[in-house]
């Protein structure tokens, strides 16, 4: 499979693959981005988050039982709010590190920065776990020249991978917890996360094993057809992402498991910022527990994330003062850093689109 598509291609529209999958169904020839990723509307979701986040502190300020809440955040210690920001930044670099070469190895650093810091942004207000950044990305990429179906098969293939590494992560913490490595805890605990994340592992590998739908009746309706394009879409990139992991390509792995560290380490970060400092398989298996919280479809994962995380790391022993006061800091770092640094990517991003210094970000040199 060539590592771009070129710059010459037909296919410059999204097509019904793309459409269906992401949601942006407008014609690429068409210069302006899709409705869904509107400049207006975008900010209109990022309004309703901050309105959420003032909210939320409204209710932590103003709310009489949780006084110990407040303390914990009145003695927060800035250096540490400052190593929590740096510790974000690197997870969002490590992200454009693994971008790259999944989607084309010959766009270059500062557009896949431009792209992947926008992408990230665009995740920071859209729920559902990343999956409305990746559709920004598809908009440029298609708009270059990109065909439907491999923009299709190489985002699902990012975010199996990505997603992997929490699965993982949580296969080895939960059998290494069982062995009696940090704080005792149940099987229930342990053993039972560890096996569901390898079941889950071993389906999206056997995926590739069902095969694409067959093609649908020029008649079929919007439901079949959305399977049908579901399903192809899930086997392509679960095989591509198969192709990409037996590659063992450093870019990948480092940025993968960057992306996933450098976020746990900010979790880190805002504990020791209140004076806490959980044992590490419990932050760890909290957070990749947790984490599952953010595929609520609420704006920005508000509510989703941080219940989800408050309430695995308490039930795993972390103090509950403490872990609110903690996940509430790095909520916070996760929605402002890139939300700001993604809207400047952005920016510098669609001036770049068309300029005739950067004829494109991901096309084929003609032979």
């Amino acid at each position: 499979m060539p590592a771009c598509a070129p710059s010459a291609s037909p296919a410059k529209h999204i097509g019904p693959v793309a459409a269906d999958l992401y949601g942006v169904g407008v014609a690429t020839a068409q210069r302006d981005l899709p409705s869904e990723l509107d400049t207006k509307r975008l900010a209109r979701r990022a309004l309703q988050v901050v309105a959420l986040l003032v909210v939320l502190g409204l209710i932590v300020v103003l709310s009489p039982g949780l006084g110990a809440l407040r303390d914990e955040l009145a003695d927060v210690r800035p250096a540490w709010i400052v190593l929590a920001v740096v510790l974000e930044a690197l997870s969002g670099f490590s992200y454009v590190l693994m971008f790259r070469p999944i989607f084309c190895r010959r766009m270059t650093w500062r557009s896949a920065n431009e792209l992947g810091w926008s992408e990230l942004g665009m995740g920071s207000i859209v729920p559902a776990s990343g999956i409305g950044g990746l559709a920004l990305g598809a908009w440029v990429l298609s708009r270059d020249g990109m065909s439907a179906r491999r923009i299709a098969r190489r985002s699902v293939a990012f975010f199996l991978i990505k997603g992997s590494i929490n699965f993982a992560a949580v296969a080895v913490l939960g059998v290494v917890m069982a062995l009696g490595v940090g704080p005792h805890r149940s099987l229930l605990l342990t053993l039972l996360p560890a096996g569901r994340a390898l079941a889950v592992l071993a389906l999206v590998a056997a995926v590739p094993q069902f095969g694409p739908a067959a093609p649908t009746a020029p008649g079929a309706g919007r439901v079949r057809r959305g399977l049908a394009t579901a399903r192809t879409a899930l086997v392509d990139g679960a095989s591509e992402a198969l192709e990409v992991v037996r590659r063992r390509e450093p870019a990948v792995l480092v940025g993968a498991l960057g992306y996933w560290a450098f976020d746990n380490a900010v979790l880190w970060a805002t504990f020791h910022a209140f004076g806490a400092s959980p044992a590490l398989t419990v932050l760890l298996m909290g957070y990749l527990i947790g984490q599952l919280g953010g595929l609520l479809p609420l704006p920005g994962g508000i509510g989703g994330i941080d219940g989800g995380l408050i309430g695995t790391l308490v039930v795993y022993g972390a103090p509950a003062a403490a872990t609110a006061a903690a996940v509430l800091l790095y909520r916070v770092v996760l929605f402002w850093l890139p939300l700001l640094a993604g809207a400047v990517a952005f920016a510098s991003l669609r001036r770049g689109l068309d300029h005739p210094d950067r004829p494109d970000l991901c096309s084929e040199v003609a032979a």
